[in-house]
């Protein structure tokens, strides 16, 4: 692994204790709520902050090691970093904002320039070298920032919410671009975001901090379809359910059950999915093998459908057509009946 890093870091009640470690060409994106521990992991890797404990070794360079009483400046680790809002010099030309970290490290001036006219070339910003960074979109800004934490061969690359500040349209292209530049990027690379969207489509692993902790690890995929908390299931657009199976059932631990494609034993977790689920003014007809009354509390427009929060026995999330939710009278409060093909629930262990 070229970055393996283990720190704990006292935030008041809350202890950050995280262990990662990414390869040489890898994108490990760390995902959580506000507040888990991800900014505080980016900055003790930055180098802009001491763990209380821990270590953290760029392939044979140890940065950090708190027991020996090492702590290398931000200035001398061998990393490049993409933030939020760019953070672009306004008085620098977009050549000399690239060039400048060259030129922090003993680089002359026509060489550092050079190189970063060859990056804002890859990042396809050439033509705007020579203007000023309040002359720039933000997209443009973004690339021109990505060059400028790229040029150096930086042997660890972190990403601060890279896409947050774009506008929806500008995110999907710089994310494409982003994708294809950390697929030819050598080094490691740390993507610190809240946006599923942005972690599964730029990751090869996702680790989900909570509370300090690292509560899941695994592929984006794996992520997606086997949530473990709470949080994880609604970032990806599940209910999740914890239960215990018996059989062709799942005894959840909150009450109610839930039929199932397959036979189950023991502590497992329900999940199901929005478009799953429909609803009905009152029971439906027949005898479908997942029915229950609940009551909508929620209601938010999600692309073209509406999305709606459940409360009941068995709480839910169901997404429907705003002509549905207008033919139903759906509105907070409202009593409906839920439905789920039992073939339509994802069941695994816990």
């Amino acid at each position: 692994m070229s970055l393996a890093a283990s720190v704990a870091v006292a935030r008041g009640p809350m202890t950050v204790g995280l262990d990662v470690a990414v390869a040489d060409g890898e994108v490990l994106a760390v995902l959580g709520p506000n507040g888990a521990g991800k900014s505080t992991l980016l900055r003790v890797l930055a180098g802009l902050l001491r763990p209380d404990d821990g270590r953290v070794v760029v392939g044979t360079d140890v940065w950090v090691d708190v027991a020996a009483g090492v702590h290398l400046p931000a200035h001398e680790r061998r990393l490049g970093m993409v933030f939020q809002d760019h953070l672009l010099f306004p008085h620098l030309s977009v050549t000399d904002n690239v060039a400048f970290g060259l030129r922090t490290r003993g680089v002359r001036r026509g060489p550092a320039r050079a190189a970063a006219r060859e990056w804002l070339a890859r990042v396809g910003v050439a033509d705007l070298a020579d203007r000023r960074p309040g002359q720039l979109s933000g997209g443009q800004a973004q690339r021109a920032a990505l060059a400028r934490a790229l040029v150096g061969d930086p042997a660890l690359l972190l990403l601060d919410e890279p896409l947050s500040a774009l506008d929806a349209r500008t995110r999907l292209t710089v994310r494409a671009e982003l994708r294809r530049h950390l697929a030819d990027y050598g080094g490691s690379t740390v993507l610190v975001t809240h946006d599923p969207v942005d972690a599964m489509a730029l990751a090869d692993r996702v680790v989900v901090v909570e509370e300090g902790r690292v509560v899941q690890a695994g592929t984006p995929a794996d992520v997606s379809r086997h949530p473990r908390t709470d949080y994880v299931a609604r970032l990806v657009g599940l209910a999740l359910l914890p239960g215990t199976g018996e059989g062709g059932t799942v005894r959840l631990e909150g009450g109610g059950r839930v039929a199932v494609a397959e036979q189950t034993a023991g502590p497992v977790f329900v999940a199901v999915r929005p478009e799953s689920v429909a609803l009905y003014p009152s029971r439906p007809d027949g005898s479908p093998r997942n029915v229950w009354p609940a009551r909508l509390v929620a209601a938010t427009p999600h692309g073209s459908t509406v999305r709606c929060e459940l409360a009941g026995e068995v709480p839910l999330i169901a997404d429907v057509t705003a002509t549905a939710f207008a033919e139903l009278g759906l509105a907070p409060g409202t009593p409906v009946w839920a439905s789920v093909k039992a073939s339509e629930v994802a069941v695994y262990d816990r």
